[in-house]
């Protein structure tokens, strides 16, 4: 079969790239080697997870909350087994959502490994052994991402494991040890603490979500300590067994001191490798770097016709800018000149309460000398969170000194996931702070704390505290 785009993986970037190639006209091939599309995201990542973290929140509202909503309810207990057979038709319906796509763009679908040939021919080797060969004008890597496991302790999937693991339990852990207190480790630590576990967190730098700003960081160890989850920021791990009941984990802090600890599990989440295995780079004179598909500022890759996208290539691992440079991708070759901002691309934790952030960090700032105010506005002052019982939290606005630009916005708080495309339409449209706080914002909502951060960014003078 000859097309004019090959896709190869289905998650996020894969998928998105593939239905754009389509509604321009170009006939499209996707290969997908599970043999369901969606990529790690839909199938064992961002989808499944949101799940598990929403079924125990609703479970920590209904134990702790209910009763003072007068809500009178026998105390309830957690059916984990029900829990799993939700966050499974959650992602089955995401999952089927995404074949349906498939078929309605007339995009066709192939199951297998996809391996180049040459630049212009993929080979598709079946789980049955089947081999199709397909050819093409273009091609688009969206491989995603793996797990990166310890040096020194590879997944066994039974007591050290990884994000894919954790979301199918069979079982509460009584102790879930967390190797990593980044964005999927406060996300699963804090859904198991939720749900009885003691959370302990093992994290090597000195503090929690460490690619944001460092303010979030704070509030967050401090919501989240409110679940009784224990933590050792500045730690290394040094060493961690399975033992066959339980593991066992040491790890030294700053100050040379050892610690052991241990536990049913150890979910070590230290972050994401780029997923090229099986492709066969070589034939077609593409190397990695440091794991990564090199690609010049278009996404093309060192052969002319072949570009890569998502986990694979430079930036966040994110679904979302793996989205936006499919769309991208896709646009250049049918003439098109889109554009990415990548300092726009927010980052979020579904943690609750939730972080977002968008832009530079304070931290950022200062390393480049660059001239900043700041504002920010506690959720404890607004009369929303006041009324929901959601009242930890911040929202923190960066803007520049002389000309009030916002250059970045940062929240900690309840709905701060939806929150922040406020700030990333501001900052496309080079809004001040002051143009956010003389815009009419809805009373009483969560957003009003955005006005109030950006009147304090302003003027120093946010109207209720």
């Amino acid at each position: 079969m000859q097309y004019n785009v090959i896709v190869i993986g289905s998650g996020p970037g894969g998928y998105v790239a593939a239905i754009r190639c389509a509604q321009l006209g170009f006939k499209t091939a996707i290969i997908e080697k599970y043999n369901t599309l969606g990529g790690t995201c839909l199938n064992v990542g961002c989808i499944p997870s949101k799940a598990l973290l929403d079924s125990s929140e609703h479970f920590v509202n209904a134990k702790n909350h209910f009763k003072e909503h007068g809500i009178d309810i026998p105390s309830p207990k957690v059916n984990f087994t029900q829990m799993i057979k939700r966050k499974e038709g959650v992602v089955k319906s995401n999952v089927d959502g995404i074949a349906y796509l498939m078929k309605k763009n007339k995009i066709e679908v192939y199951q297998g490994v996809g391996a180049f040939v040459d630049n212009k021919t993929i080979k598709v080797t079946a789980t049955d052994g089947k081999v199709t060969t397909i050819t093409t004008d273009k091609i688009i890597i969206a491989t995603g991402s793996k797990p990166t496991p310890l040096p020194f302790a590879p997944f066994d999937k039974k007591r050290i494991i990884s994000s894919t693991e954790s979301l199918a339990l069979k079982e509460v852990p009584k102790r879930l040890i967390v190797v990593g207190g980044g964005v999927i480790g406060m996300e699963l630590g804090s859904v198991y603490a939720r749900l009885g576990s003691k959370v302990i967190v093992v994290e090597f730098l000195e503090s929690l979500i460490p690619t944001m700003d460092g303010t979030m960081g704070k509030e967050l160890l401090k919501a989240t300590k409110k679940l009784d989850m224990e933590f050792y920021l500045g730690h290394k791990v040094t060493s961690l067994k399975n033992n066959g009941r339980e593991v066992i984990l040491k790890a030294e802090g700053k100050d040379g001191k050892t610690l052991e600890l241990k536990g049913d599990y150890c979910l070590v989440s230290i972050g994401r490798r780029p997923y090229t295995d099986g492709l066969a780079l070589d034939k077609v004179g593409i190397e990695t770097v440091k794991g990564q598909i090199p690609v010049d500022d278009h996404l093309k890759t060192k052969a002319d016709n072949i570009y890569a996208i998502g986990d694979v290539v430079r930036g966040p691992m994110l679904a979302h800018k793996a989205e936006e440079e499919g769309v991208y991708v896709a646009e250049q070759m049918d003439g098109q000149k889109p554009h990415i901002n990548y300092l726009l691309i927010p980052g979020v934790v579904y943690t609750w309460p939730e972080v977002a952030s968008v832009g530079y960090t304070e931290e950022q700032l200062k390393e480049q000398g660059r001239g900043y105010k700041t504002g920010s506005f506690p959720y404890k002052a607004l009369g929303r969170a006041r009324a929901s019982m959601d009242t930890d939290g911040l929202v923190k606005v960066l803007a520049d000194k002389q000309t009030d630009e916002i250059l970045g916005m940062h929240i900690i708080g309840a709905r701060a996931a939806d929150m922040i495309a406020a700030g990333v339409t501001a900052m496309e449209f080079r809004a001040s702070a002051e143009d956010i706080s003389r815009m009419s914002h809805a009373h009483p909502t969560y957003m009003e704390a955005v006005k109030e951060a950006c009147l304090a960014a302003t003027a120093n003078r946010p109207l209720h505290m």
